[in-house]
């Protein structure tokens, strides 16, 4: 028994032979049948086909539209410029009755020449493409958030101008980090913890020619011993259980062409050492799980506070590794070494504390500057930055006193007497400056009268006026 030509079981019946009426009624039915709203318009720009979806939504007769040029029935559309252009415009934003819908403009080619244009208005579930947008707005935003912080990974943003100091030590080692900086040698960079040593290899990079590559960067120390493999190789795809179905690129392909710094070089594991001197070497390794020889042409820069020296007569390091590392050697002196850097180290972050939250730059008096000339510094400069930051928060005037900064300090000075007699001037130094304030005041701020009241020359207490910051106006 033969089914009826027109029925609908036929028209999308696929084992049947198509014939050209069945065909036209089964893409009529499709064009129908979309949710969107489509049309089709020729390369003048005139509508030759509009679906009822279209219609129902821009609350006009389909049928009535063919023969109109597209501008005339769409508002904002591009239909016409893409039938002559002849580019395609895919997932657009278009404003259409008061809302923004997601659009396409195909061109319609036969023989490699356009024949026409289709569009598509995605409309009938427009909470969703809304719901979608915003998925991709926070997903752009954390992209964002990730290329930061991979840029911040892989960017060295101090320089050599970046390290304060003006003593022997610190500037003979400034000068080793510049001889360095010229090579392409491996540089052992050493120092006792929070002398800066991170400080210095990014500072080499950037006086290097390497500057306009990465500098990646990875501490041996807090990295567990079983993944720093993958770490510095990377792996292939299903190289362990919980790899990345993508695979990953290890530092050694990220540093190519740039500086890898490894900071506590002497936490390295015994087995990676003769590894990490092959790469070293060779400049030649391949992935986790990998097959394929990979070379990266980096430049190594590694930091330690341990004695690599007696590491090595101790066989806790290997001796080749640690001759192939100290090629270039910086060596950083601890801060106690160098106590005519604390007060510039001291006064630069006080300055760019204030600046960072917009505070006045608080200035350091003189029993101030004894407690920190006087302390040791066990920490170096990060116990001083830590100390600094704390009393630029908690600093309630305009100078930082003794009183202002930590208790340790204060114990741990050699001579209490000297501490004392600071403190002394700084009772006197405030009692001088509220009388200067008051006889201001009272004189209604002539600084002839003001003189005269308080028993001075004119020019004295102009000197104290600018010793203690004291505004020459009211308020």
């Amino acid at each position: 028994m033969t089914r009826p030509r027109n029925s609908s079981a036929n028209l999308l019946d696929f084992h049947t032979e198509p014939t050209i009426e069945t065909e036209l009624e089964t893409l009529k039915l499709i064009f129908e049948h979309i949710g969107e709203g489509i049309c089709v318009v020729n390369t003048d720009g005139i509508i030759t086909h509009f679906n009822k979806a279209y219609g129902k939504f821009l609350d006009l007769d389909p049928e009535a539209q063919i023969g109109r040029h597209i501008s005339e029935v769409v508002e904002n559309t591009r239909m016409h410029i893409v039938a002559q252009t002849g580019r395609a415009e895919i997932n657009e934003s278009q404003s259409i009755k008061g809302q923004k819908m997601i659009v396409q403009r195909i061109p319609i080619k036969k023989d490699g020449k356009v024949v026409g244009v289709f569009g598509q208005v995605i409309f009938k579930d427009s909470k969703e493409v809304g719901q979608l947008a915003q998925k991709l707005s926070e997903l752009e935003s954390r992209v964002r958030i990730y290329q930061k912080d991979l840029e911040s990974l892989r960017t060295a943003k101090y320089s050599l101008d970046s390290i304060v100091g003006s003593s022997a030590a610190i500037k003979a080692a400034k000068r080793e980090a510049l001889k360095a900086a010229r090579t392409s040698l491996s540089v052992l960079i050493t120092g006792e913890s929070g002398t800066g040593k991170e400080l210095f290899a990014q500072s080499i990079h950037n006086a290097s020619d390497r500057k306009p590559f990465p500098m990646i960067r990875l501490n041996c120390a807090a990295i567990p011993a079983e993944l720093l493999e993958s770490e510095l190789f990377g792996y292939e795809k299903g190289a362990f259980t919980g790899a990345k179905n993508s695979g990953k690129k290890g530092k050694f392909e990220l540093a190519d062409k740039g500086s890898l710094f490894l900071d506590e070089i002497g936490d390295l594991p015994i087995d990676m050492q003769p590894k990490l001197l092959r790469v070293l070497e060779e400049k030649e390794f391949e992935r986790l799980g990998g097959n394929r020889v990979l070379r990266s042409d980096f430049r190594l820069i590694a930091a330690s506070n341990q004695d690599l020296d007696s590491k090595v007569k101790e066989r806790a390091f290997r001796a080749d590794l640690f001759y192939r590392l100290n090629v270039m050697h910086v060596h950083i002196p601890p801060l106690r070494e160098r106590a005519d850097d604390i007060l510039l180290i001291a006064r630069h972050l006080i300055k760019k504390i204030s600046e960072e939250t917009r505070q006045q730059e608080l200035a350091l008096t003189y029993g101030a500057e004894e407690l920190l000339t006087r302390h040791s510094w066990p920490g170096n400069v990060r116990e001083l930055n830590n100390v600094i930051e704390r009393t630029v928060a908690t600093c309630e005037g305009e100078q930082i006193t003794p009183a202002d900064l930590p208790f340790y300090l204060h114990k741990s000075s050699a001579d209490p007497g000297i501490i004392q007699r600071s403190l002394l001037k700084e009772v006197v130094a405030k009692a001088e400056k509220a009388a200067i304030q008051d006889a201001l005041k009272m004189t209604d701020y002539n600084k002839m009268s003001a003189a005269n009241l308080l028993g001075i020359h004119r020019t004295l207490l102009y000197k104290k006026i600018r010793k203690y910051r004291i505004p020459l106006t009211p308020g």
